[in-house]
């Protein structure tokens, strides 16, 4: 399989992580729409998020929601943005985003980050997880 995020899991090519379980994994984007801008992942390889079992869906979104307060904490945001649409990467995952204001979501707005700012960014985010 040539799966970018399955390469992620498996410690093949390097991410920026913040928090992983033995079912789900939390990076940074690498073209982050705000700093913060996090991927959260089942491990299990499943392409369209609706394909995950009802038990698998409802633990992503789960996790999700845990990660978006620190997430907020960390990033000052006013709130965390969440996007679902699956056609970057053929893996499913959810975008946490810190947003600020309307508009904030728009895909264009990406821009790839500096390593350096992606390696702080997730050591700040990494002090506000329980």
């Amino acid at each position: 399989m040539n799966c970018i995020f399955c390469k992620i899991i498996n410690d093949e090519i390097p991410a920026h992580k913040v928090w992983e379980d033995d079912k789900h994994l939390a990076f940074l984007d690498a073209n982050p729409l705000n700093p913060g801008h996090t991927l959260v992942i089942p491990k299990k390889h499943e392409e369209y998020i609706f394909d995950l079992s009802d038990k698998e869906y409802s633990e992503l979104f789960l996790k999700a929601k845990r990660l978006a307060v620190p997430l907020k904490k960390a990033t000052g945001a006013k709130k965390i943005g969440v996007v679902v649409e699956g056609f970057g990467v053929p893996h499913a995952h959810v975008h946490l985003i810190p947003i600020f204001g309307a508009g904030e979501l728009d895909p264009s707005r990406a821009k790839r980050a500096d390593s350096n700012e992606l390696k702080i960014m997730a050591e700040i985010i990494k002090k506000f997880l329980d």
